[in-house]
């Protein structure tokens, strides 16, 4: 009876540390490793409906996002770079099960499959869904880019809550140079390199299905990122910023020069994205 009523009460611990959608990040120490020295950035934690993703592909976790239920986009997602090892792009999109019932599995699934599987339920009430984005003019934009990772990290990235509706020009075209130099540069100068990137949502600007306001249409898309050696000391940083238009333009800025430019979406003060400002 004693070892039953131990079990009993470790059962809830035993499920929140499985958990894909998980109350604080801190709680699942598999899901720190992206966040530079363990510090969660203040910046998003007070957006309405927020969850948070522990993204998890094939039993394992690959990479976190705050999500935003409400805007179904990310705030951000918070990963680590990884070299590639090659593979093609997944033709599969996954959606997240517990955000739509909390009891259900701990791991993205194709978006298709859950819902043969759960015929009768909406999937889309608090994050978008594949079909949102059809005939939509605009791309699946990743945040958190497949091409800075290794398989099956890759494949996680294929994750609807881990895109934005992204003007095809910017994402095809500067956006996608954007990231191939930072890959450039983190093989080059990084030990390890941890990255946030996020989107800023628009005021009313929307993928509109049938009447209905689906999914946030972002005026900015952003990214961070700090660059540590051999010892985890911090290198370098940087951060960049670009509309979500036809402009097709990034800006390349220091991290205190994105702290000030985020801050004008915000009423709280955006704090520190990495620990210490990256700083040595």
């Amino acid at each position: 009876m004693q070892h039953l009523v131990i079990l009993c009460a470790l059962l809830p611990l035993l499920s929140s540390v499985q958990a894909d959608v998980v109350e604080r990040f801190e709680d699942v120490a598999e899901c720190m490793k992206y966040f530079y020295n363990e510090k969660v950035p203040e910046w998003g934690s007070s957006t309405p409906g927020a969850a948070r993703l522990c993204q998890r592909f094939v039993n394992r976790y690959h990479f976190a996002t705050l999500y935003d239920t409400n805007n179904r986009i990310a705030v951000y997602s918070a990963y680590q770079f990884q070299p590639s090892n090659g593979g093609g792009r997944e033709k599969r999109w996954f959606v997240e099960p517990q955000l739509v019932d909390m009891s259900w599995q701990a791991e993205m699934k194709d978006g298709y499959w859950l819902g043969v599987d759960h015929p009768e339920v909406y999937l889309g009430e608090r994050q978008a869904l594949n079909e949102d984005y059809t005939n939509s003019g605009f791309n699946r934009g990743h945040l958190n880019p497949n091409g800075h990772h290794a398989v099956p990290s890759r494949n996680a990235t294929f994750t609807l809550t881990n895109v934005i509706p992204q003007n095809p020009k910017l994402n095809q075209d500067a956006w996608r140079i954007h990231e191939s130099e930072l890959t450039n540069l983190f093989l080059a100068k990084c030990s390890k390199a941890y990255v946030l990137v996020g989107a800023t949502p628009s005021a009313d600007h929307w993928i509109v299905k049938n009447n209905v306001k689906r999914v946030n249409i972002p005026d900015y898309i952003w990214n961070a990122y700090c660059c540590v050696d051999n010892n985890g000391r911090p290198i370098q940083s940087g951060a960049a910023t670009a509309r979500n238009t036809e402009d097709n333009w990034v800006e390349k800025l220091s991290l205190d020069e994105l702290g000030e430019f985020l801050q004008q979406f915000s009423n709280l003060p955006v704090g520190e994205l990495f620990y210490n400002n990256c700083k040595a």
